[in-house]
């Protein structure tokens, strides 16, 4: 069975969402709903996949992918150009770049990605499989 969702807390609800609201459809996805406290995204024009759904953190401390629980999102994308093209992005809204794009043969002969974290630290990827 494919996941479902995936349910993603963080500290400023506001940012977050101004944050995903501009990334989200880069990598394909659009927005599902949203509210005062909560919103998500759906893979985009009806595709099947899995929804992200983003909560205000109800328990204050950071975040840390080095703990138990979230270790960080990974988004496919078409082309080698798209992970160059979003690492750039990453890098334009101030982002802490964990990996430059590159490939990353221990995961298969063409795992092309890049890698930084968001503003709450949950580090994303974006990966080319081609």
């Amino acid at each position: 069975m494919p996941l479902g969702h995936i349910g993603v807390n963080v500290r400023d609800l506001a940012r977050a969402r101004a944050y995903y609201d501009a990334f989200m459809p880069l990598v394909g996805f659009e927005s599902f709903f949203a509210a005062d406290d909560e919103f998500s995204y759906r893979p985009a024009g009806g595709k099947p996949g899995t929804y992200l759904f983003f909560y205000p953190a109800l328990e204050d401390g950071g975040y840390s992918r080095h703990r138990p629980g979230l270790q960080h999102l990974a988004f496919m994308v078409r082309t080698r150009e798209d992970v160059d093209r979003l690492h750039d992005w990453a890098v334009r809204q101030g982002a802490n770049v964990i990996s430059t794009p590159q490939e990353f043969p221990q995961y298969g002969p063409a795992h092309y990605a890049s890698f930084w974290e968001d503003a709450d630290g949950v580090m994303l990827e974006v990966v080319c499989h081609k």
